[in-house]
């Protein structure tokens, strides 16, 4: 009994010491491209719109930055999940804010569950596509007055700069690849 209960502490102490190794160029790579993606979405801000309100900077990108530069192999973090479930959560907050907007709590409980669903029934997941689709109905004033620009600017604009900083800074070194071959393959051999 001794035995195995000795194998079984060196197995979770190999698990554990794994788990906690700290790779250097792992993080490096990591703050290196969410600091270029989420700075250049408020340099563009700063420069090319006005002060008071911040549209290319929505919470729900700071999570997605988690995703595609800290979890690349995740299939929750592929452009196919990025893109559409910011794009199709964008959608259904706005749609629900024009149609229940006088009720925030309703609109906003209806938009979030609405956009997961959505985003399972078109497998695009992407956990922070609730927050997008929240934001649209309890946002700033000025960004509730977007309406369906909002799905423009400042969701799509800004997950394609996103993707695009990832797509160069998570294929700079040979150890990342973005996206995982595994999940971008099969969605190409599908026809999606």
């Amino acid at each position: 009994m001794p035995t195995r209960l000795r194998r079984h502490a060196r197995r979770v102490k190999v698990i554990i010491y794994r788990e906690t190794l700290f790779d250097h160029k792992e993080h490096f790579w990591t703050f290196l491209g969410a600091f270029v993606g989420i700075g250049l979405l408020g340099l563009l801000n700063r420069h090319h719109l006005p002060p008071a309100d911040a549209p290319l900077l929505i919470g729900s990108f700071g999570a997605s930055s988690v995703l595609v530069y800290g979890v690349i192999n995740s299939p929750l973090a592929q452009p196919r999940n990025l893109v559409g479930g910011h794009v199709l959560s964008a959608l259904i907050g706005v749609s629900v804010f024009r149609l229940l907007g006088q009720e925030p709590w309703l609109a906003a409980a209806l938009a979030v569950a609405l956009a997961i669903v959505g985003m399972q029934i078109t497998r695009t997941l992407h956990p922070p596509g609730g927050a997008t689709a929240l934001i649209a109905v309890i946002g700033s004033p000025q960004l509730k007055a977007l309406g369906y620009w909002y799905v423009l600017v400042p969701v799509l604009s800004g997950v394609l700069i996103l993707l695009a900083v990832a797509l160069v800074f998570n294929n700079l070194t040979p150890t990342r690849r973005y996206p995982a071959n595994k999940y971008w393959y099969r969605f190409w051999q599908r026809g999606y």
